[in-house]
């Protein structure tokens, strides 16, 4: 196997990130032919060549776009006009982004997050659950997920997350579930959603306002009552309408 497709594997296993680029095409005098390959990783690192210099440097910074963009791109290059690169010539090169399964991290390992889990974790999310209370993770199984018997505040404010991120908050106490939303409505994610009734929901989020904890925007940021609405009743049904509202989240990102 190409060293190269081995360091792709060795990334895509590590939940790593990265952009790999293909010189599709080449006219003229170039300093590599169709066919190159090159890993650009989200730290800019690379592995491979497509040829050093301007051309090179300036794939690099497309890539790193193309990464937080998450779609992929075809670019077409003048190294004379475009990069100043005496040799001349064109140079195609496509750029696509390789990511890392989303993770959804679920607060709370009731009932209905366990279903959440195990739904998500079907349909191509990672899964995190956060719950303090001893021996809960040996009531279901979640062989499948990251489990962590720590405090959900103290995850919440300590964890790096992503913008990639889904946070689902389904704690067994109103309080922890006020907490966490106004905690996690402040961070990089890109979806935040607490199971409540139309009453906490509004409770939770005029607390946040009134007290300046977070501004109009950043409450407007959580989706409360969390899902897709529906009349959902049991703890299977709740999980399918949040389920739902994740893949409705993940799938709009690339239109």
């Amino acid at each position: 196997m190409n060293s190269i497709y081995k360091q792709l594997i060795n990334l895509i296993d590590n939940h790593t990130p990265c952009v790999i680029t293909f010189l599709i095409d080449v006219q003229g005098s170039t300093p590599r032919k169709p066919g190159t390959k090159m890993i650009v990783t989200g730290d800019g690192k690379i592995v491979g060549t497509i040829g050093g210099g301007s051309l090179e440097k300036k794939v690099i910074e497309i890539a790193l776009d193309v990464l937080r963009k998450g779609s992929p791109l075809t670019k077409t290059f003048d190294l004379e006009d475009d990069l100043s690169m005496h040799c001349g010539g064109t140079a195609t090169v496509f750029f696509d982004p390789v990511l890392p399964a989303p993770t959804v991290f679920i607060f709370g390992a009731g009932h209905v997050a366990r279903e959440v889990g195990s739904y998500a974790f079907d349909l191509g999310f990672q899964i995190q659950f956060i719950d303090p209370r001893p021996g809960i993770f040996t009531e279901f199984r979640s062989d499948y997920a990251q489990c962590h018997p720590v405090d959900y505040l103290e995850f919440a404010n300590s964890c790096n997350f992503s913008e990639r991120d889904y946070a689902v908050v389904t704690t067994p106490n109103h309080q922890f579930d006020e907490s966490l939303a106004h905690t996690l409505a402040r961070k990089n994610l890109l979806y935040v959603g607490v199971i409540a009734s139309k009453r906490k929901a509004a409770i939770i989020r005029e607390n946040a306002i009134k007290n300046n904890i977070l501004t109009p925007e950043q409450a407007n940021r959580i989706d409360m009552p969390i899902g897709i609405p529906f009349n959902a009743q049991t703890p299977k049904e709740i999980a399918i309408s949040i389920v739902a509202r994740l893949i409705d989240t993940k799938n709009n990102q690339t239109l």
